[in-house]
């Protein structure tokens, strides 16, 4: 059976399989086989198109690991686990954005302890103009989703006022190339902060506002799945909010 998800990925990064084949060091016709014949390559291979592709190697051969091997290598996604946002070192969140070198994402609902720090704004803009997708998801103020979430909080309207807070604070950096802000309508079960391959989860729950809720601090692994599920979220949460005009 043809490896479409192989195939897609490829036209999605707009490469020929003869460049693969060069960028990974294989014989073009290798790799047409992977795609046509359904073959699966060494790890190595698999590992090294994945990357080169910058796509999951789990998502282009989903059954080349055995169940045991993907939890393994979920388990050596996680780097740290924190009983609470507040006791995450502050210093951790400057480390995490600044070591971004292609990709930082945000999906909250006000995050405002982030937009409140002007020096991780100004991060965020020198990021961008150094060629960083800085992309964040703050939730729409207006959206009956905002309002359950600051009543399950506790908080009440006040979940709608932060955000119309870091939509201020967000100011100077809007407009710049590579920024880009969007809001959302979506039932979060985790805040999502992201820098390349690694994350910081902080986990909702019922009842407690985020500060007080759990954080995970986990890296993308090759063959892991749980770095993969929270950037896919993310991206389904993205592919439908609407941007924020500059």
């Amino acid at each position: 059976m043809a490896n479409e998800r192989l195939r897609a990925a490829l036209l999605h990064k707009g490469v020929t399989i003869a460049d693969l084949a060069e960028a990974i060091e294989v014989d073009p016709k290798t790799v047409e086989r992977w795609i046509t014949k359904g073959r699966e390559p060494y790890r190595k291979h698999r590992f090294a198109t994945a990357s080169y592709l910058g796509v999951d190697e789990s998502y282009l051969w989903p059954d080349a690991l055995s169940r045991d091997q993907v939890a393994a290598a979920s388990h050596s996604e996680v780097i740290a686990i924190y009983p609470h946002r507040w006791t995450v070192p502050r210093d951790i969140w400057g480390r995490l954005f600044a070591g971004a070198s292609e990709e930082i994402n945000v999906l909250v609902y006000s995050g405002l302890f982030l937009a409140d720090d002007a020096g991780l704004v100004r991060l965020f803009a020198d990021k961008a103009r150094a060629g960083v997708r800085v992309r964040i998801l703050l939730g729409d103020p207006d959206s009956p989703e905002v309002a359950q979430r600051g009543a399950d909080e506790g908080v009440g309207d006040s979940m709608a006022a932060q955000i119309r807070s870091a939509l201020v604070f967000y100011l100077p950096i809007r407009g710049i190339e590579n920024i880009e802000i969007r809001l959302h309508d979506t039932i979060l079960y985790n805040s999502i902060y992201r820098a390349d391959d690694e994350y910081l989860i902080n986990t909702h729950v019922y009842g407690t506002r985020a500060g007080n809720a759990p954080v995970l601090h986990l890296r993308r692994v090759a063959g892991g799945d749980m770095v993969a599920t929270y950037a896919d979220s993310f991206e389904k949460v993205w592919a439908k909010a609407t941007p924020v005009e500059s």
